[in-house]
């Protein structure tokens, strides 16, 4: 995990990480931050080993820490969190030092699905359709505290255990 390690460390990704963290601080909602990132990337990596998929264990992980690293620029510029986050993890994938690099294709893999997370589509790549759906079945919005106060429709939440 030592790339996924140096995505942690690199300098844009803690600028972005530590804004959305402050701008969440007091957020009754879904939050976006490290537990909510790991648990999209372990349903990732469960589903992988299940299906049959065969995708990069530290491939799998570098997508779902960068997953909704745009999502600050969201809250403050309204920019849509997928389209701010490709551009954000673009930068930081090429800002990794030389031995921690991703090869083009696993960075192209990568920003599709960062780009693609938010609606299912017909036409998705694999891995793309594999951190969006992650990504909705790591929201546990039968458990959820401020689910009665949640404008998200009841089509949109999760009131079910899924992996």
């Amino acid at each position: 995990m030592d790339r996924v390690n140096a995505i942690l460390c690199q300098p844009l990704y803690r600028k972005y990480y530590d804004s959305l963290e402050e701008i969440e601080r007091d957020r009754i909602f879904c939050r976006h931050q490290m537990p909510h990132l790991l648990d999209v990337a372990r349903i990732m990596e469960i589903r992988n080993l299940e299906e049959k998929l065969g995708f990069d264990r530290e491939l799998i992980y570098a997508a779902a820490v960068l997953h909704d690293i745009g999502k600050s620029l969201q809250y403050t510029d309204k920019i849509p969190h997928e389209k701010a986050g490709e551009k954000i993890a673009a930068q930081i994938l090429d800002g990794l030092p030389q031995e921690m690099v991703f090869s083009e294709e696993e960075k192209g893999m990568i920003l599709r699905a960062i780009r693609g997370h938010r609606r299912l589509r017909e036409d998705m790549e694999p891995f793309e359709r594999l951190l969006c759906e992650s990504d909705k079945a790591s929201r546990m919005c039968f458990a959820c505290p401020a689910e009665e106060q949640c404008d998200w429709s009841r089509e949109k939440k999760n009131m079910e255990i899924k992996v």
